[in-house]
């Protein structure tokens, strides 16, 4: 694809084209975060807060944003995050998802909330997909679960551990929108405002598959995304601790990765226990409203871990330089959820595509603008006036 195409040319471009063709209770869903929306408004603001130094008279044209985690080669340290509602942007969003990172050369992260089964998506993804899997409270179908992952070929578990309760989001009550899917009278009002969407989501979704279904679910627990809320209990625990992550340690032979963390102190245990690599998330800013940006963590985490585990960062992410300054502090890689939402929403697999598109290009020209030629020499030095949770240039 050519710079430019769709009309976006940014990934605010793209929010702006999902805005307009998506329910509001449903775009809310994704764009909005808990309460007060602090955490979700900090994220940004303390990307935004890091200046970058530009270099000149560097060669440059050699330069590439390739990187390698986990042992795979990748177009650039960038994942997309598990996100439950892609199948909710436009018809097949999911298989979209996972079909355009496979194009770009990122990973993508299949969902246990998905509402398409992750078989599919990992053919799609060409191999190429993560599961995110939810700690499910009967220790039984948890420890099924684990064996039909492995079984499919995925070598990456993330298990996300900030979850254990549910979050304060009162902007989807006041749009009579939830999960379960309810049809409130309200929310029967945002899609009946929407026609474009009825035909390209809502009709060939229950033309094709009937009602929507969380696809992960074992049959024990199939339900439909509009079922009672008790049952979407059992995929979240608030008795959770770090037994069960040992139990799934014993059972995954693959890559473990917990997602959700925000303190150096739960990462050395992680890295205790024997996993490969921590997310540090704030989950978008919906959960906790008055967490830290991940991005603030990041260098006490990489301080008391070393080289002993990857460090991901999730949460705010929206330019190609905040994977740079990401990576300057001492993170191995970025995932986001939003941006190929939006993308899926504007324009289904090529909206999701794009972008991916954007990040890789802007990240491109960036080091070109920093003078640097690959992901290993993206350091601390990058920053002009750096604030004093960042880490300190040396010599």
């Amino acid at each position: 694809m050519a710079s430019g195409d769709l009309g976006a040319y940014n990934i605010e471009d793209l929010r702006q084209m999902a805005k307009k063709r998506l329910p509001r209770g449903i775009f809310e869903y994704v764009d909005r975060g808990a309460e007060d929306e602090i955490a979700l408004q900090h994220n940004r603001d303390v990307y935004r807060s890091l200046k970058l130094r530009n270099r000149v008279m560097v060669d440059v044209s050699k330069r590439t944003t390739e990187t390698e985690i986990f042992g795979q080669k990748f177009a650039m340290p960038y994942g997309i995050s598990p996100t439950a509602s892609a199948g909710l942007m436009s018809e097949g969003g999911e298989v979209g998802l996972a079909q355009a990172a496979a194009r770009m050369g990122v990973p993508c992260t299949a969902a246990t909330n998905s509402l398409t089964p992750v078989e599919a998506l990992y053919d799609a993804g060409e191999g190429n997909i993560w599961f995110q899997l939810y700690m499910w409270k009967d220790l039984a179908l948890r420890a099924a679960f684990v064996e039909r992952i492995k079984a499919i070929g995925i070598d990456t578990l993330l298990v996300t551990v900030d979850g254990s309760v549910g979050a304060n989001r009162e902007h989807d009550r006041k749009n009579g929108f939830s999960m379960p899917l309810r049809y409130t009278p309200k929310l029967i009002a945002q899609v009946l405002a929407k026609p474009g969407w009825c035909l390209r989501v809502l009709a060939p979704q229950y033309l094709k598959r009937g009602v929507f279904r969380k696809a992960n679910y074992p049959p024990e627990l199939a339900s439909k995304l509009t079922d009672k809320y008790i049952d979407h209990e059992h995929t979240k625990s608030d008795s959770q601790n770090w037994d069960d992550i040992k139990r799934i340690r014993d059972m995954w032979p693959g890559n473990l990765v917990l997602k959700g963390l925000q303190s150096w102190e739960d990462a050395v245990i992680a890295a205790d226990v024997g996993l490969q690599g921590v997310v540090l998330s704030n989950h978008g800013g919906r959960y906790l409203d008055t967490a830290p940006a991940p991005l603030q963590v990041v260098p006490e985490v990489r301080a008391a871990v070393g080289d002993r585990l990857k460090i991901i960062i999730d949460s705010g992410a929206r330019r190609g330089s905040d994977i740079v300054k990401a990576l300057a502090l001492g993170a191995d890689m970025v995932m986001s959820g939003r941006p190929t939402l939006f993308g899926a929403a504007a324009a289904g697999e090529a909206g999701s595509y794009r972008a991916l598109e954007i990040f890789q290009t802007e990240m491109d020209r960036v080091m070109a603008q920093l003078g640097l030629n690959s992901v290993d020499e993206i350091s601390p030095h990058v920053f002009w006036n750096p604030p004093d949770w960042a880490p300190v240039v040396k010599g």
